[in-house]
């Protein structure tokens, strides 16, 4: 990751030269009157040799080309909208010669005339320049740029200066979460904030981050849902409430999981599971219309299309189907028994085989195999076993199921979203059977939270209740192959 010192030190000694030359390197602030986007929008067809007569423009950027000859000087300015020319003339500018202390990487202000040189580039004739910031380190080649995967993870400050596409893959997720308020918003929402340490982690089977509070000296947890604290909103009398703040769960890393992530969570009374499916559908479409024009993306090869209605998948009925079981399976004897057959071996790290391991575990483990990574979609898949669901309301009509379903696009979960279990007894025989889990070895069961079902007591309304995963929507936005090319920083191992 260090640039050779020869380098670093050539431009201490261009600093040095700069500073006595009774230039300051780092001033407090700048003006500029246009951005480079501006710029070009104020002038899009100028003629080769046209010059703008009038108000001279000013634009500040990181110098990213400097060409030197002799007598004339170009430097092209980058700043967050792109990039424009600027030249200097020896004659014009009595501190000329400070331009060859400059290096690639610096911030450069420019005040002048706009023109277009005989090639036709927009470019802004310096008055004046001033140096904004000296960089002491190299940009990484123009020609091979920053092309390895986790160095642009580990240095993201350089991956966007170099690589125009990844700034605008978080200007895309920038704008998707600006929409997404702004739907709620229009619905009225209340967008709210709920504690992310908490003395009791829930809402989602996880093990959590531990850490510890000196003052109080206890043990608090980083939260790994936002469900339990939202839903004591609504008993308190806000129906309609969404967030969208980070979680952390204590997992593994992959091309779709990162243990620190974002998510949209609201919840709306008098909604059920069906209500928040059309919001859902809904959402999607006019979020992709608004940043596209249409309602198809392409995914990693695949055209995902959003206009509603979304084919609509059955849990259970898909499950048999793929895997070829010819019972119900939420038997748990045979299917167990078909599952002994089929995966005997036993699962990493000491597990035992799938058929001995928790029924819920066995089902998600099926389902993780059979169904989801065969989604292309997008689809809803409906109404999950309640061995599974803790926190969701039974189905109104299928026994052994409630009232749940999962937006699934290209093999990959994006949300999730129940009709919201609102019986407080209910919910604490739910809990109890959680923590059974518990004591038997299930480190992620949902553990029992008092206060939640003190909360459930006063009285919940009927509810429905959604979690949108906000980094796997800007992966389909940005047609990205991994959740890390869409976080700033995400997780890495750290280098000693």
């Amino acid at each position: 990751m260090d640039q050779p010192t020869d380098q670093r030190d050539q431009r201490l000694r261009n600093l040095q030269a700069l500073v006595e030359r009774g230039i300051e390197p780092y001033p407090y602030s700048f003006e500029r009157t246009h951005t480079s986007a501006e710029l070009r929008a104020e002038h899009p067809s100028l003629a080769p040799g046209d010059r703008v007569d009038g108000d001279e423009v000013t634009v500040a950027g990181r110098v990213m080309l400097l060409r030197m000859l002799g007598k004339l000087t170009f430097a092209t300015l980058q700043d967050q909208a792109g990039r424009v020319q600027v030249s200097f003339e020896k004659a014009k500018l009595a501190d000329y010669n400070a331009l060859k202390k400059l290096d690639l990487g610096d911030w450069l202000e420019v005040t002048g005339q706009v023109y277009a040189t005989r090639t036709g580039e927009l470019t802004v004739d310096a008055r004046s320049f001033r140096l904004l910031a000296k960089a002491l380190r190299p940009l990484p080649s123009k020609h091979h740029g920053l092309q390895d995967k986790e160095l642009r993870y580990r240095q993201r400050y350089l991956d966007t200066i170099m690589n125009p596409e990844s700034r605008r893959t978080f200007e895309l997720r920038a704008h998707a979460i600006a929409y997404i308020r702004r739907y709620l918003d229009e619905r009225g929402f209340i967008e709210v904030e709920t504690p992310v340490l908490q003395a009791q982690p829930g809402g989602a089977e996880a093990r959590p981050f531990v850490t510890h509070h000196n003052a109080l000296d206890h043990d608090f947890y980083l939260r790994i849902s936002l469900e339990l604290y939202l839903k004591r909103l609504i008993v308190g009398g806000f129906e309609a409430v969404y967030e969208i703040g980070r979680n952390f769960r204590n997992e593994g890393i992959s091309f779709k999981h990162n243990p620190e992530y974002t998510m949209l969570e609201l919840y709306w009374a008098g909604k059920d599971y069906l209500d928040i499916l059309a919001l859902v559908e809904d959402l999607y479409a006019s979020l992709v219309r608004d940043l596209t024009g249409g309602t198809k993306l392409t995914y990693q090869g695949k055209e995902l299309d959003f206009t509603p209605p979304w084919p609509r998948v059955d849990y259970t009925g898909e499950l048999a189907a793929r895997a070829g079981i010819g019972f119900d399976v939420l038997d748990e004897e045979r299917l167990r028994a078909w599952v002994a057959e089929r995966f005997p071996e036993p699962g990493a790290g000491g597990e035992p085989p799938l058929a001995e391991r928790p029924f819920g575990q066995v089902l998600a483990k099926l389902y993780d195999v059979y169904v989801e990574p065969h989604i292309v979609g997008p689809a809803f898949v409906m109404d999950y076993p309640e061995v599974i669901s803790p926190l969701a309301k039974r189905h109104r009509t299928r026994p052994g199921l409630v009232e749940r379903f999962e937006p699934v696009a290209v093999g990959m979960e994006l949300g999730n979203a129940f009709s919201e279990l609102n019986d407080p007894l209910d919910q604490r025989r739910r809990f109890e059977l959680q923590e059974a889990l518990r004591a038997a070895g299930d480190e992620e069961a949902q553990r029992l939270d008092e206060d939640f079902l003190t909360a459930l007591e006063y009285g919940m309304p009927p509810t429905g209740g959604l979690g949108l995963g906000i980094d796997r929507l800007a992966m389909l936005l940005a047609d990205a192959p991994s959740i890390r090319d869409v976080i700033l920083f995400p997780l890495l191992r750290p280098q000693t």
